[in-house]
């Protein structure tokens, strides 16, 4: 087969879940199944940075196919206008996926899409108004144009089949996996510490790791770290580490209101070769959010060895099992509570850790990627 995977994702400096998503299954297929070729489609708008970010992910194995048309033009435009996406980008591939919710108008031969959430029906009050704009006007007939909707998991199949039942026949669940070569057990407490100082991190911490928005309920996380601060002075810093995302600012001002500057620490941008030390120096990793598609920060703490705290809400529980602190999301008592276990109960987060370890070893990219591989054999 020649399968064609759309590179949209990947072009941006900064790499949201939807591209690492997309890495680990395109770069484990290419390297299990050599059978068959492999090219990513872009555009890169003119500008040569582009085409450079997505060679430093395709190696050896996967081609690129880009277009210096701007991707801003043709999204806006064929929202509205059936522009071919093949008049771009050929008609070679025997399949093409998409791995961000949109199948273009007039792509060659056979369409898989990945629609990871259905946040924007769930929780449309948090989502940044451009990305609704898309979803609402282009969703429906992406998931008309693919012959197969992929999805990361049984709760994100249960989401999309109440807003969308028509599709039920063509949608398939892939859960994600982690990445055991960047996010594993680290012993290098020298390394560890030179990261925590570049972050103006000092002693034992609490870590929260993915982007500053309300669905990530870190008003209620900071509500409970409030808690336990009043109820141990001495509590270990609370860390969050993410980008700004769609209408952050009260969780910011939260902070300043319950005066925490001086024990909740917002981080400037963590490097990808810095995550793992600075999971792995973590007293506990928290993840209290109320909607997920997937959830792969948790993963990937539980594949560094430390402990989770998370909440039994969305597709949480089948990402973490019985391997976590599993919290009400809605409760900021009980988000207190669990990090108050945490905080003094040794043995749980060592019996966590070594739980969690086994947990991670289920979720392979290459186990990922198999499953996709299956889908396009299927087709074609």
């Amino acid at each position: 087969m020649h399968i064609e995977f759309d590179a949209g994702p990947l072009i941006n400096d900064r790499i949201t879940g939807i591209g690492w998503c997309e890495i680990g299954q395109t770069s484990a297929m290419a390297r299990i199944h050599p059978e068959n070729t492999y090219s990513y489609s872009f555009f890169t708008s003119g500008k040569s940075s582009r085409e450079e970010r997505v060679k430093e992910f395709a190696g050896d194995a996967i081609t690129l196919n880009g277009s210096s048309f701007s991707g801003y033009l043709y999204r806006a435009a064929s929202t509205f206008l059936p522009l071919p996406y093949s008049a771009f980008f050929g008609k070679k591939a025997d399949v093409t996926h998409f791995f961000n919710y949109i199948v273009p108008p007039f792509v060659s031969g056979k369409k898989v899409v990945t629609v990871h959430d259905m946040v924007y029906k769930a929780f449309p009050e948090t989502v940044r108004g451009r990305t609704k704009f898309m979803l609402n006007t282009g969703l429906k007939k992406s998931m008309k144009r693919a012959d197969i909707i992929v999805t990361d998991s049984e709760f994100s199949k249960s989401e999309i089949l109440k807003y969308f039942p028509q599709h039920s026949g063509k949608i398939r669940v892939v859960p994600c996996g982690v990445d055991t070569e960047k996010f594993r057990p680290c012993d290098d407490m020298e390394r560890i510490s030179q990261v925590k100082t570049s972050l103006g991190i000092e002693g034992d911490y609490f870590l929260y790791v993915g982007t500053i928005e309300p669905r990530k309920n870190l008003g209620r996380l900071i509500l409970a770290y409030n808690a336990l601060a009043k109820k141990l002075p001495d509590a270990p810093k609370l860390v969050l580490a993410g980008g700004k995302g769609w209408l952050c600012d009260d969780i910011y001002a939260k902070v300043t209101e319950l005066h925490l500057e001086d024990k909740v620490i917002f981080t400037k941008y963590v490097p990808s070769e810095d995550m793992n030390p600075l999971m792995c120096g973590a007293l506990a990793f928290v993840f209290p959010s109320i909607y997920e598609g997937f959830g792969m920060p948790p993963l990937e703490a539980m594949a560094c060895g430390v402990p989770v705290l998370t909440t039994g809400e969305a597709s949480l529980p089948e990402v973490t099992g019985d391997c976590a602190v599993i919290c009400d999301a809605y409760s900021p008592k009980s988000i207190a509570e669990g990090l108050y276990r945490l905080c003094r109960d040794e043995k749980l987060r060592l019996e966590l850790s070594r739980r969690g370890l086994e947990r991670a070893k289920q979720f392979t990219w290459e186990r990922s990627a198999e499953a996709l591989h299956k889908i396009y054999k299927e087709l074609v």
